[in-house]
């Protein structure tokens, strides 16, 4: 089977917070009629990106991955918790703001543990981004790849582990930013 691209989908749903109609589908697409729109809403019904609801309308599939906001917990002093639905979110929109140029990593080691990244984590990173100073970035340095802090001193770029056991790592040769850390994900057993 051959996977559409919905990219233009997400980004519509995105801006809209709602499924193009068949009309909208058309256009998106650069298709002359609604027929065509129709027999792409099948295959994306098809291939799991698409679902109607009972009224017949496009609704995305549970695939896209919305989940309830029900309200805030307090982290520090116990306080009376109001069970109320406030939105919905998908995980994908919250962390992955750019899909096409985003990628996940499983992080190995621990040079940023006083970050809150611990070996077995997944990171989502960004790439094509200019990294700012202190941003936590995937790096290509004399030749190695490797996760740290981007530094700047008196001009000079280096990178920064967040674990005291290790040295700033000073470029000899090359230090090239690859992307830009935007989010960890780590999954409780």
């Amino acid at each position: 089977m051959i996977k559409t691209d919905i990219s233009k989908l997400r980004a519509f749903y995105k801006s809209r917070r709602r499924m193009p109609s068949y009309s909208e589908l058309a256009e998106l697409y650069g298709f002359k009629s609604k027929d065509s729109a129709y027999r792409l809403a099948e295959k994306l019904i098809e291939e799991g990106y698409l679902s109607k609801d009972s009224s017949g309308t496009l609704v995305p599939a549970e695939l896209w991955g919305e989940i309830k906001i029900l309200g805030l917990i307090e982290a520090g002093f116990p306080s009376v918790a109001d069970e109320e639905t406030l939105d919905t979110m998908s995980l994908d929109e919250y962390l992955v703001p750019n899909k096409e140029s985003s990628y996940i990593l499983r992080v190995k080691g621990d040079s940023m543990i006083n970050a809150g990244i611990r070996e077995g984590d997944m990171v989502i990173v960004e790439k094509g981004k200019a990294p700012r100073a202190g941003e936590i970035v995937i790096a290509r340095i004399d030749g190695g790849y490797t996760m740290k802090y981007y530094k700047v001193r008196a001009g000079i770029p280096y990178l920064e582990a967040a674990n005291p056991k290790f040295r700033p790592i000073f470029p000899r040769i090359e230090l090239s930013i690859e992307a830009v850390v935007k989010a960890v994900v780590r999954k409780y057993k």
